[in-house]
């Protein structure tokens, strides 16, 4: 039986069809995983303070194995990205930055903060989720 690796994805709902590649692109290497993110459907609910935005996405980091951060440059003008990863490495979990296809730019703050910086390829993603 495969070991299920629990992730959580950061990344801007202005930038969604990132994302829906993204799991296509795990989906297609086999990975078994469960999907901690919050997706634009399903938001956080909260009574909108940034404290208690903060304490929500902590709970859903909280059983993660790692954090996938997108680290196109849009992610450095993001402000909940940002605070994601604060979060993250707050908790000590695992960062993998992963480099848009084809992206000439990425995210300095995002690859500063990195444990590990992979391309747009699904096994260097799939490897790095399971060291």
């Amino acid at each position: 039986m495969s070991k299920r690796y629990h992730l959580f994805i950061s990344h801007s709902w202005n930038y969604t069809d990132a994302y829906e590649k993204l799991i296509a692109l795990l989906d297609k290497t086999g990975l078994v995983y469960s999907d901690y993110s919050v997706p634009k459907e399903d938001p956080v609910h909260t009574n909108g303070t940034d404290k208690e935005l903060k304490d929500a996405i902590r709970r859903q980091m909280a059983p993660c194995n790692c954090i996938l951060v997108l680290a196109g440059v849009y992610a450095t003008y993001s402000k909940w990205i940002n605070k994601e990863i604060e979060i993250a490495k707050s908790m000590k979990k695992k960062i993998i930055a992963i480099e848009p296809f084809g992206s000439e730019r990425t995210s300095r703050f995002v690859k500063e903060n990195a444990d590990i910086i992979v391309k747009w390829r699904g096994e260097s993603i799939k490897n790095a989720i399971e060291q």
